[in-house]
């Protein structure tokens, strides 16, 4: 299991005192284990991501790679290449963007394995998805992040991406006991984030 802060997982990774690979089955198994009550997920993608994770643990070189095998969801409002990007709404079933959202992209560049895709209220706005509250069922999760805000607060994975225009990341952070920020619109290109309404 990957400790926190994660600066001790970078150093022990890049000591080779633990294993990326390792980290993320603890974290497929737990998942599998709470996702039926939870529902934080609108995908996950194991193989692939223990793919990479297993990639990253051989790499001749383990400098500059911050994040380290680090597992993160990704909200399903965020373009990942290969991987369903619905927005939370039957009118993007079928969508399957072909390259990474710059947010993404960055991520995989500095070490991170993307597991998979969080549950988004529909369009990021108001209708809830299937995601239930972590700990109380019966509660709500909180929105628009409500899927990747509940797999932090149940240690599915330790970092996952939101978005936010009023209250979507610090609100289900707030309800679900996790940690929440929201960087300044201008420190991260939107691209790639709920784009191309029009596309077919």
């Amino acid at each position: 299991m990957i400790p926190l802060p994660l600066s001790d997982w970078a150093l022990q990774w890049q000591g080779g005192e633990v294993h990326a690979r390792e980290a993320l089955v603890h974290r497929l198994g737990l998942t599998a284990q709470l996702e039926p009550r939870v529902r934080a997920w609108t995908v996950v993608d194991g193989a692939a991501a223990l793919k990479s994770a297993q990639a990253l643990d051989h790499s001749a070189s383990r400098a500059n790679v911050p994040l380290c095998g680090v597992p993160v969801g990704v909200k399903d409002i965020i373009d990942t290449a290969g991987l369903p990007t619905r927005w939370g709404t039957p009118l993007a079933a079928d969508r399957r963007p072909e390259v990474d959202a710059p947010v993404v992209a960055r991520l995989r560049a500095m070490g991170a394995v993307v597991m998979g895709k969080t549950v988004t209220t529909e369009l990021a706005t108001y209708q809830p998805g299937p995601t239930t509250h972590p700990h109380w069922a019966g509660h709500t999760p909180g929105g628009s992040s409500s899927g990747s805000a509940a797999a932090v607060a149940c240690g599915m994975v330790p970092v996952a991406l939101g978005s936010q225009t009023n209250g979507s990341i610090i609100r289900p952070a707030s309800f679900c006991g996790v940690v929440g920020f929201k960087p300044h619109r201008s420190a991260h290109s939107l691209a790639g984030v709920l784009s191309k309404m029009k596309e077919k």
